[in-house]
């Protein structure tokens, strides 16, 4: 038993530091959003250059969880966790003096690079702190914490718009320092696998190339010419990495997605559906913020206010839905509530106008989608994440928000695509929704695949050394 399970006052502690930082990384993602906007305005820049702004964080975000989950797994999730916190400050920093959009981008790899390493092993933190019993509520718990962030993230990024949104990153400042402080004192110190190798992270690479690609030639294609050379190059580079990567995953002895866990049925539905819904939310995210400002003409402070009740719904729904939980099953959960998100894209693509009609159009919309994410995203987290032990809790943590990642940057590209390829603005975004919610139905679909309990993980297979 650890420190932190035999003392509830340490475990308190424990879990403010772990909470401060998630918070802090997942804030950033809604704050980001409001301002984007703003940001464009000032490097002089389009919305398919600033959407780099977003993909560059996701894109690395997603090809570092993994390594850095299986890093703290091996030399120590207290380490990793307080590296991870020390980086992201650092770069939210020079986020906020970035003199263009290229130091920017930059400077947003490496704020993804230290959100890497402390996401992971955050969770595996958690769980080593409360007892066996109390593991799912703990891992609800934590993904509600993103939720949590969400309902300040409109208000307060809308709030430090309107002075510089070069103050959305400074916001991270006091709040990291904070988490390291405590943290250095508080947080447990997990038994490492010393022996465990660093996974493979040309591995990791290949994924950059590949996502990167594959966003590239989305966000480009309408500029460029859908079979234009440059676009149809980054297709190619986008299956050529997808299947190296593959490949390579498959037969190098430490590679850096363990493919045989995804023999584990409830591991892999939960990741699969977990991916198509959070495709569809970075949609929503991303659009609601552009057509509040775009089309309505509302400032950042008044966006974030209009989308703060939808997120506002999901700590809320998050925990009184365990109950339910228990009841039907996980599969079910999260079914309903991917129905009830996409219910609330197409409300929007069926009502919204140019004319602002909050109360009727973008009012609902958020509330409905909010219950949603409670119901679906929280409960395909904790069935993902607890479908593994606690010796491999860090690694599957990483494994599932590395798909959230990459679904959130082929999210944003598909948004961008639409819009860019439409003549009507409003018809553009009218597809984006549609589109968001037919993706929540397959979500809903898969959900329902899902088995009621976890399975114990499959041997590693022998492999073969590239």
């Amino acid at each position: 038993m650890s420190v932190g399970q035999s003392n509830p006052g340490g475990r308190r502690l424990v879990i403010a530091v772990v909470v401060a930082a998630v918070f802090m990384s997942n804030l950033d993602l809604w704050i980001v959003n409001v301002a984007l906007v703003d940001m464009g305005r000032s490097f002089g820049v389009q919305l398919s250059g600033l959407s780099w702004v977003l993909n560059a964080y996701a894109v690395t975000l997603a090809a570092l969880l993994i390594p850095s989950g299986r890093l703290g797994d091996r030399i120590g999730h207290r380490r990793v966790f307080l590296a991870g916190i020390t980086l992201f400050t650092l770069a939210s920093v020079a986020c906020a003096v970035a003199p263009n959009l290229g130091v920017l981008v930059v400077a947003r790899i490496v704020q993804a690079a230290g959100a890497a390493a402390q996401l992971p092993t955050s969770l595996a933190l958690l769980l080593a702190a409360v007892p066996e019993s109390a593991r799912t509520s703990a891992a609800r718990g934590w993904s509600a914490v993103g939720a949590l962030s969400a309902v300040a993230g409109p208000v307060l990024g809308g709030l430090l718009v309107s002075i510089s949104w070069r103050w959305i990153f400074l916001v991270n400042l006091p709040v990291g320092v904070l988490a390291v402080v405590a943290g250095l004192r508080v947080l447990p110190h997990p038994p490492a696998h010393e022996r465990e190798p660093i996974p493979d992270l040309f591995g990791s690479a290949l994924l950059v190339v590949a996502v990167a690609a594959l966003t590239g030639a989305l966000v480009e294609a309408p500029t460029w010419g859908w079979t234009s050379a440059r676009t149809l190059g980054l297709f190619t580079l986008a299956v050529v990495g997808s299947v190296v990567f593959i490949r390579r995953c498959a037969t190098h002895p430490n590679p850096m997605v363990e493919l045989h866990l995804l023999r584990i049925r409830r591991f892999a539905i939960a990741n699969v559906a977990t991916v198509a819904f959070s495709a569809a939310f970075a949609i929503m995210l991303l659009s609601n913020a552009l057509w509040c400002q775009d089309v309505w003409h509302y400032s950042a402070l008044r966006t974030g206010l209009a989308m703060a009740p939808g997120p506002a719904m999901v700590p809320i729904v998050t925990f009184a839905s365990v109950r339910l939980v228990h009841r039907l099953g996980s599969g079910p959960v999260a079914a309903i509530g991917s129905v009830l998100f996409g219910v609330g894209l197409v409300w929007r693509a069926v009502l919204a106008g140019v004319q602002p009609d909050y109360v009727g159009d973008l009012l609902p919309s958020m509330i409905i989608g909010g219950i949603g994410v409670g119901l679906g995203l929280s409960t395909l987290i904790a069935a993902g994440a607890t479908a593994l032990p606690g010796h491999r809790s860090a690694t599957g943590s990483a494994f599932i928000n590395s798909g959230r990642q990459i679904a959130s940057a082929l999210g944003v590209a598909v948004l961008v695509t639409i819009l860019s390829s439409q003549a009507s603005v409003v018809h553009g975004f009218d597809v984006a929704w549609l589109v968001a919610a037919g993706l929540c139905v397959a979500s809903a679909g898969i959900s329902l695949t899902l088995p009621g309990a976890a399975q114990v993980v499959p041997p590693e297979p022998e492999r073969v050394a590239a």
